[in-house]
């Protein structure tokens, strides 16, 4: 009897060590957890400190939007990068790129319904099928470039950051995908309109736009609208911003963007801050950059098939070497990206986050002294990811769900990196 006391007395003694035991160990665990969520937290936090203060050293952003490219068009053979150098066609054939021509023979159809045919819910396999992407059998949109054809293009991206993951924010044309870039919205539109040369609230009263609402229905309007934009936002806070075009009259006009703003057409916001585009050049170089600038240009330099590709090449290597050879390219990050897919194949299937978008990809080129030396971004951008950078580096509240969840290009940039010099580039012979 004595015995199994002592016994029952030894056993309890064990489990009761062992319990106090495992719960020292319990909580050692807990609070080695504790300790690593802390230090996750703090170094978030340390990270997201660094960021801000490395935003500062950008006082000046460059938003420059030329016409009508593909990421495959451009880029699909440049090394490291998500390219192709093939594509798949409505017959379930999968044929080579061909070599495209600096001024290509014919505009290829990129319109709203030419985009969703061509992306075929993803499969990216109908380019042939709209209009004007397939001749008697030339293919043309299953057609890109190579280095030797853009090679200043090739030498920004080799010097700087290559985006392959940057897509068109609508599956559509020029008109509404400009607006995403300074509104994150179309205000519906999802066409081009039907007037020529003159679009926005300039249009002739006969003109109008194919207007899609959030659940599908089309309707029409006048192409003048309403909408809050990035440039309202800025001049609230007292912040500069110009947006360079060309004039009334002069072709490219159409991609001025704020003239299909009401409210920033007809007042003095017009006036005071949408000014010619040759006066970007002379404003790069001698110092006097605004905070935020928006650069478009005229059809003919524009790249903007049928234009020269090369002509459009040459009048951007002289912007860029503006700013590297003015006063601000030291505070200076510029965002050089391409409207459309212009009718040109791609083989990356957009996500769909809305029913406006994503369109196929397009090219980006983060160019900056802080910009990733030869760094090739995949994370997934769209045109109001260049709003989220201008809002958080000037601590703005975003304008729609679009910039709100957009990527913020944060991952393209090191501010603790050596300032990367200007890269001056020589303008090309065209053919």
């Amino acid at each position: 009897m004595e015995s199994r006391k002592i016994l029952a007395l030894a056993i309890s003694s064990i489990v009761a060590t062992s319990l106090v035991f495992f719960s020292i160990v319990l909580a050692g665990d807990k609070t080695e957890k504790e300790e690593k969520e802390r230090h996750r937290r703090e170094e978030k936090e340390e990270g997201h400190k660094r960021e801000e203060r490395g935003l500062r050293k950008i006082q000046h952003i460059v938003y420059i939007i030329k016409e009508n490219r593909t990421f495959d068009n451009y880029f699909g053979k440049f090394p490291g990068a998500e390219g192709a150098t093939s594509g798949t066609i409505s017959t379930g054939k999968v044929i080579p790129l061909g070599q495209a021509p600096d001024r290509t023979p014919r505009d290829i159809d990129h319109s709203w319904q030419a985009a969703l045919k061509a992306m075929d819910s993803g499969k990216m396999d109908q380019f042939d099928l709209i209009g004007g992407g397939n001749q008697n059998g030339d293919f043309l949109a299953y057609t890109q470039y190579t280095e030797a054809d853009i090679r200043n293009y090739f030498a920004y991206a080799s010097n700087f950051v290559l985006a392959d993951h940057m897509f068109s924010s609508l599956h559509g044309p020029s008109f509404p995908n400009h607006l995403y870039t300074v509104g994150a919205q179309s205000g519906g539109a999802i066409n081009n309109p039907t007037s020529s040369g003159v679009w926005g609230c300039d249009a002739p009263d006969t003109s109008s736009v194919q207007v899609m609402d959030n659940v599908g229905n089309i309707t029409r309007q006048f192409p003048c609208f309403d909408f809050h934009t990035i440039a309202d936002t800025l001049e609230a806070r007292g912040l500069t911003w110009k947006y360079y075009s060309p004039v009334k009259g002069e072709s490219g006009y159409i991609w001025s963007a704020l003239d299909a703003i009401d409210h920033i057409r007809n007042t003095s916001l017009w006036t005071d801050h949408v000014v010619p585009t040759a006066q970007f050049v002379d404003d790069a170089a001698n110092g006097r950059l605004p905070a935020v600038s928006w650069l478009v240009v005229s059809a003919d330099k524009s790249e903007h098939p049928p234009a020269s590709v090369c002509v459009g090449e040459n009048w951007t290597v002289q912007q860029l070497n503006a700013v590297m050879q003015g006063p601000d390219w030291k505070s200076t990050a510029v965002f050089l990206t391409w409207d459309d897919f212009g009718g040109f194949y791609d083989h990356v299937p957009p996500p769909q986050v809305d029913n406006f978008g994503f369109g196929p990809r397009v090219p980006l080129l983060i160019i900056s002294p802080y910009a990733k030396q030869g760094f090739i971004s995949h994370t997934f951008y769209e045109f109001s990811s260049v709003l989220k950078f201008i809002e958080e580096r000037f601590g703005l509240p975003p304008l729609t769900d679009r910039d709100s969840e957009a990527n913020d290009m944060l991952d393209s940039f090191d501010f603790d990196q050596r300032p990367l010099p200007p890269l001056i580039l020589e303008q090309r012979q065209c053919p």
